[in-house]
């Protein structure tokens, strides 16, 4: 028997604190039934896993149970409909081998020298004793690291921030028409700018990561115009946003379990184990769903074709059976089984560079300001199925 839980995704408790929900899901087993969304989730480690990696499982929906859409959000959806992320075999295979080609370990690790410069200055810029590390670091890194390996100019950070944030929006509970409408509006203009970007870089090749995607291909196949600026505005929508909410949760965490000399950060093994256990510990994403393929059965549970779940990563990540002590921040426990970047055929192909944000800039911060301190205490935005803060002010 499927549990029936209720839990208003928007209730202020909830937004603040949405793990004690996670628990008692759990208690009822691995599926529940989510009442405020009407659809099946799962919250615990091996069943979000599990799920993740199964091809029956999918996100784009199974022909003739695609969810209708209103008319007047056609132009956001004519970006989406080449989306890495919402696309499946064999779509999905050939978009990702040709971004892959581009998109190389190489290229990501070249950027470490820019990621330690960049943290350095913005923090040398820091006026006050008092700052809001949001805006100040955690949203900097990632817009203007993304702006310099896709090769458009980094006086644009602010308004590619703007189109990011309207766009992403409509992936979040809180999304009313006012959202949609701001959505519409960030895709048309993001486009139209990457339109003409790419159509320059054509005649005009550089060394950046627009370039290399222009210059792609396998087997003769490239990718078309439109599939680039798709690919252009997934990198930084969804690398920017889960990058900021990674880093200020981090802080956050941190600050909030201090150690004694910012040990976590005493090696290169101590940082990698400590950003790892920030992910784990509080991600930024907290829900990502999946379209049932075909009926089948999956744990003793009966799924039909065109059913969706909700996979709940941060509940995964504070699933007991896999992580003792769960609600315990330890950076040596072994949190490589986290699913905050997801998995399997969906698996963040920008978790490489967000972790390298995160392992470069991190110690930086804290060797610079070791006696740190929250000035204010933080506040989670009402930003579900993402999982951030409202603001980071620290006293430094």
């Amino acid at each position: 028997m499927i549990a029936v839980l209720h839990q208003d995704p928007r209730d202020p408790d909830f937004i603040q604190n949405p793990y004690p929900f996670y628990t008692r899901a759990r208690k009822h087993g691995r599926f529940f039934l989510w009442h405020d969304y009407e659809h099946l989730c799962c919250a615990d480690h091996l069943g979000v896993n599990t799920i993740l990696r199964d091809r029956r499982f999918g996100r784009a929906a199974p022909e003739g149970f695609a969810p209708k859409r209103p008319a007047h959000l056609a132009p956001f959806y004519a970006v989406e409909q080449h989306s890495l992320l919402e696309l499946e075999p064999p779509k999905h295979t050939r978009l990702r081998a040709l971004l892959t080609r581009a998109f190389t370990n190489r290229r990501i690790a070249e950027l470490e020298p820019q990621i330690d410069t960049l943290a350095q200055d913005l923090i040398a810029g820091f006026s006050t004793d008092t700052v809001d590390l949001l805006p100040a670091f955690c949203e900097k890194i990632p817009i203007i690291i993304i702006t310099r390996l896709l090769g458009v100019p980094e006086d644009m950070a602010d308004q590619l921030l703007a189109w990011s944030h309207d766009m992403v929006a409509m992936y979040q509970v809180r999304r009313d028409r006012m959202i949609e409408d701001a959505a519409v509006r960030a895709a048309v203009a993001f486009s139209s700018f990457l339109r003409e970007y790419i159509h320059a870089r054509r005649t005009d090749p550089r060394d950046d990561l627009i370039t290399d995607l222009i210059a792609a291909e396998t087997s003769g196949d490239q990718l078309s115009t439109d599939e680039l600026i798709t690919t252009c505005i997934l990198l930084l929508n969804a690398g920017h946003e889960a990058t900021v909410h990674s880093f200020a949760n981090g802080i956050k965490t941190i600050l909030e379990n201090p150690h004694p000399d910012n040990s976590y950060f005493n090696t290169p093994q101590a940082t990698l184990e400590t950003v790892e256990e920030t992910l784990r510990f509080d991600p930024p994403l907290h829900m990502f769903t999946r379209f049932v393929m075909e009926d089948l059965c999956l744990f003793d549970h009966n799924f039909k074709k065109g059913d969706v779940i909700g996979l709940l990563l941060g509940a995964a990540n504070r699933d007991p059976e896999k992580f003792p002590e769960p609600d315990r921040f330890d950076p040596c426990r072994d949190g490589k089984g986290n699913l905050s970047f997801g998995g399997g055929l969906h698996f963040c192909i920008g978790a490489p560079l967000a972790r390298l944000e995160m392992a470069v800039a991190l110690p930086i911060l804290f060797r610079a300001f070791p006696n740190m301190r929250l000035s204010t205490a933080p506040r989670y935005t009402d930003c579900y199925h993402f999982h951030g803060l409202e603001t980071l002010k620290v006293t430094l």
